[in-house]
Formats: C-alpha cells, structure tokens, sequence
C-alpha cells in the first residue's frame, strides 16, 4: 500500500489571470478610476498584475495584498467588517498582521467549487475596488 503525503492543487492559468487583470482595468475606464489589479494563484503567489498610468503608486502593494488575503482565507476582504465586530481579540490582531487587508477589494477565484486564486484591485472606493474585481472574474465565466 502506497503512502499518500501529499495533496493535488488547482492553480489559476497564466491566460485567465491575464484576462482577469485586463477586464479589471477595462471596468475602472468605464467608472473612470484609476487602478492597480493583482491576480495571485492560491497559495498568494502572484501571477498577473497590471497598473493603470496614474494609478496611486501605494495602491500597488495593497493590492497585491487583497488579492493575497482573499485567496490566503477564501474569502472577500470586505467580510472582514462583519467578522471583526463580533470578536474583541480579532478586531485588535487581525488588521495589524503583515499583507491582510480588512475591507474591500479582494475577491478569491474560485472554479468549480475549488480554490484557485484571488484577484485584488486598489485605487478607487473600496466598493469600486470590488467592482472592478467582480468584473476580472465575469471575465472568465466565474462569479465569487
């Protein structure tokens, strides 16, 4: 009998998270932001990233680390509002930890039920972070 000590990952393709980046960019021109879009595999690693010209040059890590934080938990970033209220402790540690963002604009991607990444978009409202966001993944069939 054959040991198992290891598991299968599913990982976003270099095509969808290029498509994902430019559909962002592309919903920022219609609101008329300016934006920063990272795409990162599962495990946070970054695997496309684009920023608009005149984009806020400190949006650019803040973005990654949505994108990093929504595919580190599973979660968008904006649910953590609700999950911070309800505990004392959390509310204190969590937004002081390195790279994880606390409100929107971080979305994970999801195929088939199955962790694959995680888009996040810095430089206009949270809301329209998340917008622009949401629009990255319609681009590639799949919803949050």
């Amino acid at each position: 009998m054959a040991a198992t000590h290891s598991v299968e990952q599913r990982a976003i393709t270099a095509e969808a998270a290029n498509a994902a980046v430019v559909a962002a960019v592309a919903k920022a021109g219609e609101l008329g932001i300016r934006i920063n879009v990272a795409v990162t595999d599962a495990s946070g690693v970054l695997a496309a990233f684009l920023r608009m010209p005149g984009a806020f040059l400190h949006s650019v890590d803040i973005a990654l680390d949505k994108a990093y934080t929504s595919a580190g938990f599973g979660f968008a970033t904006s649910k953590w509002t609700g999950i911070l209220q309800s505990d004392e402790s959390l509310r204190l540690g969590m937004p002081t930890r390195p790279r994880n963002v606390v409100f929107g604009g971080g979305l994970p991607i999801r195929e088939n039920g199955q962790l694959i990444g995680g888009i996040g978009v810095s430089g206009g409202s949270a809301e329209e972070d998340e917008i622009c966001a949401r629009a990255g993944l319609a681009a590639l069939g799949l919803d949050s």
